[in-house]
């Protein structure tokens, strides 16, 4: 069975996003792109809500052949060109001609359990999802998120979108902790372990 992952950026007093969904106040240095480029090499489908996608297909598509971009955000975006893609949502349609037209499936919010219990029972990689809150959080509530990294960094900034909901969480087991030479952030890996709650 495939696993779950979700990965995403917190501060450190437990928002996924400043005052007015601004991501830009987030400690995402250097580390934050290393981690993502190292969780998408065991990956071979993404799971994204349709802001997530939007933001993604927005920018990462040509990304690998940009001489200014970094190693790693050349190989996030050769990656994001190639897995496949599930988006979960209601009001999205894709542009034919748009970059990841053939790689992209669109799921509705009702067939998004149903999909992921799917696509878990398929073999293949890790199914990783990025962003998109709202969505794994359902998710997480419904026992189907495997795994949590949570990648920490040195800012409060006092409000903002919380990373979890208000429904309560599964119990959780620690199974690494990574840390980045040059940066403050830390990583926090957590089974999900339904069993502890």
């Amino acid at each position: 069975m495939r696993k779950l992952v979700v990965c995403t950026l917190m501060s450190l007093d437990g928002y996924f996003e400043g005052e007015g969904k601004n991501f830009m106040v987030m400690p995402a240095d250097h580390s934050f792109d290393a981690y993502c480029a190292e969780r998408l090499r065991t990956a071979d489908t993404l799971l994204l809500g349709r802001a997530t996608f939007e933001l993604f297909h927005g920018f990462w598509p040509a990304v690998a052949d940009n001489p200014g971009a970094s190693a790693d955000q050349r190989e996030i975006s050769k990656r994001d060109n190639e897995l496949q893609k599930v988006v979960v949502s209601d009001t999205l349609t894709l542009q034919p001609g748009t970059p990841w037209v053939s790689s992209t499936r669109v799921v509705s919010q009702a067939q998004a359990v149903d999909t992921v219990r799917d696509l878990k029972a398929e073999p293949g990689g890790d199914i990783l999802t990025f962003g998109s809150k709202h969505l794994w959080n359902g998710l997480l509530a419904a026992g189907l998120v495997d795994e949590l990294h949570l990648m920490v960094g040195p800012a409060v900034l006092g409000g903002g979108t919380p990373v979890f909901g208000s429904a309560p969480v599964a119990g959780l087991r620690r199974i690494g902790v990574q840390t980045f030479d040059g940066s403050d952030n830390v990583v926090l890996r957590y089974a999900v372990d339904a069993e502890k709650s």
